[in-house]
């Protein structure tokens, strides 16, 4: 009977074998494609010991993404909930095994101590029967908690996001920000180990049962709560569950005046590290009550003008929207270093998109920096603003910070990704397009930016995939909004890469009559027509007016889209970018 079976590629051949010895260490019968006898099918043997054993550790690396032999056997074991990831570089799960936890084993030699390792002995030994938790040494004394089949583990917290119940949408961006605090408070605690939030938030809005969400992310403690906020009041309720067991540990109701909310979210977290029995040391507990504002007001207003960014809303009003509400929340607060990069972004991309010349988001990216050295994003816009200016190995500096600093963070993979792209290097942009456009509240046009990139290199799969990725999103956006046109301009470009033409020209016709002079749904349509479908004078007709108000950074970008590669011969095409350079001052295409 086999205990584990490991997928990998032939480039990660050793770690595959560093991995079976120690997992045969801790008493598993372990099989790799080595074993293969020499009477039997290939196919045949390989199926077998994958559907026989008990887990599956797929290693994830950039050839593994590519082989049609890793992503069957993962697809198996993720269907059998068998499934274990890792990944040894910067490589993302493609969908849909990026929904689950992948533990980072990059530059891993077998130490049986490296906490990412710890994490997939505990993850096996959930499976497979608990050996590696019991080879686990225990904790030292008074340093944790018996919590049921835990115990041995060194303890690990997913904080599901925290349930809107104000009874209206739009005060999502409220619960969000609590749930994500917590996550970031939790975080600090060096003796335990908490789920990154892109990762948490795959859970928001599904039904789910705790010992089911415990298992697959390999956790040993799942935290979960409400908020209801009504004017100046705001409610809390929050439950930490024993993942094995699915008894509570600890449970509370919070009801108090919202300027109570940092002590509350402070007592909440510290509630939870009592409960687990955890040392919390003095120099934790400060970092805890440590925030980036101590001004209730400036938080909300910063909550609200994030949640619209976080939509990936490109028109100018929305933009400006989230530069006011940016602002005020740097006049409540001059000191509150995140509210300065999202002003950041919002300034560069009117600046870049929209020709606002008065704006430089400069300035308040190197405030936001100033005040808060460890925040990443203000790193990511600064390398946009860098890149756009030609000043590429120093946007690249930038990038490479911001990903040492957040490696989770949607700006920051959008940056590291539009950086390749931009260079034209698009199997380089695909892991953190991918990465990025895994997080629930990415925009869509990230898996927009996906499609592009799929393309361009002739991955018909990934191209279909990301489309039906793409579809499934902008479905989700019109069920709220059914005027929503960035959505119906991205739902029209994934059925022409489905090959529903005849979908993808009538949600064209919808998006322009709904607002015939957006830009950008303008500019990705005509992509779909030109690349997908081959209707070259629709998407020059779509083009003119685009080209005709174009800034420098539209027309950069332009001269690199592999979607609009089908079009440059087009005399037409030739006439209207030559307009568009000699009114910006640009170069030739």
């Amino acid at each position: 009977m086999t205990d584990v079976f490991i997928s990998y590629a032939r480039s990660t051949q050793n770690l595959a074998e560093r991995v079976g010895e120690e997992l045969r260490a801790l008493g598993y019968q372990v099989w790799r494609d080595d074993e293969l006898p020499a009477h039997r099918s290939y196919t045949e043997v390989i199926e077998e010991r994958l559907r026989a054993a008990k887990a599956v550790v797929v290693i994830w690396s950039a050839e593994a993404v590519k082989s049609q032999w890793v992503r069957a056997e993962a697809n198996v074991a993720r269907e059998a909930g068998t499934l274990v990831q890792v990944r040894v570089d910067e490589t993302t799960p493609p969908l849909p095994f990026n929904e689950i936890q992948c533990v980072d084993l990059a530059g891993w030699s077998g130490e049986a101590t490296a906490p990412g390792w710890r994490k997939v002995a505990d993850s096996v030994a959930a499976l497979a029967g608990g050996k590696a938790a019991a080879a686990v040494p225990p904790p030292a004394a008074g340093g944790g908690r018996g919590v049921g089949a835990a115990a041995a583990r060194k303890l690990s917290v997913c904080v599901l996001p925290f349930e809107n119940m104000s009874g209206d949408p739009e005060q999502e961006y409220f619960s969000d920000g609590i749930s994500e605090d917590i996550i970031t408070d939790l975080s600090k605690v060096s003796a335990l180990e908490v789920t990154a939030r892109n990762t948490a938030f795959t859970f928001k809005g599904k039904a789910v049962r705790v010992p089911d969400v415990a298992r697959e992310l390999g956790v040993s403690h799942v935290l979960e709560g409400s908020v209801r906020k009504a004017g100046a009041r705001v409610r809390i309720s929050a439950q930490l569950i024993d993942g094995a067991t699915g008894n509570h540990v600890w449970a509370d109701r919070y009801d108090r005046d919202l300027t109570d909310i940092f002590a509350l979210q402070d007592e909440i977290s510290e509630a939870i590290v009592s409960a687990l029995r955890v040392k919390l040391a003095p120099a934790e507990k400060s970092a805890i009550e440590r925030r980036g504002t101590a001004s209730p007001d400036a938080y909300e207003v910063y909550l609200m003008g994030r949640q619209t960014w976080l939509r990936g809303e490109s028109s100018a009003r929305s933009l400006e929207a989230i530069l006011r509400l940016a602002r005020r929340a740097t006049e409540i607060d001059p000191d509150y270093a995140q509210a300065w990069a999202l002003m950041a972004f919002a300034q560069a991309t009117l600046r870049l998109r929209h020709d606002r010349k008065d704006l430089d988001g400069l300035p308040a990216a190197e405030r936001a920096m100033a005040l808060d050295p460890q925040l990443a994003e203000p790193h990511a816009v600064k390398a946009r603003i860098l890149a756009e200016d030609g000043r590429t190995e120093e946007a690249e500096a930038e990038v490479q910070t911001a990903l040492a600093l957040d490696p989770e963070s949607v700006e920051v993979n959008e940056a590291a990704a539009y950086q390749r792209y931009r260079q034209r290097r698009f199997a380089d942009a695909i892991p953190y397009y991918e990465r990025a456009a895994a997080a629930p509240e990415a925009p869509i046009g990230l898996s927009g930016m996906l499609m592009s990139c799929y393309a361009a290199l002739g991955d018909k799969a990934g191209q279909a995939r990301t489309a039906r990725m793409s579809l499934e999103r902008a479905q989700a956006a019109l069920a709220k909004d059914p005027n929503d046109t960035d959505a119906i301009g991205f739902g029209a470009c994934a059925y022409s890469v489905l090959g529903d033409a005849d979908s993808a020209r009538a949600w064209a016709r919808r998006a322009m009559l709904i607002d015939p002079d957006n830009r950008m749904t303008r500019y990705n349509l005509a992509c779909a027509l030109g690349a997908d479908i081959g209707d070259h004078d629709g998407a020059l007709d779509l083009l003119g007016p685009y080209f005709a108000t174009a800034t420098a950074a539209e027309l950069a970008h332009i001269r690199v889209d592999p979607d609009l590669d089908a079009l440059r011969t087009e005399p037409r095409y030739i006439a209207m970018l030559a307009e568009a350079d000699a009114r910006v001052g640009g170069g030739a295409a």
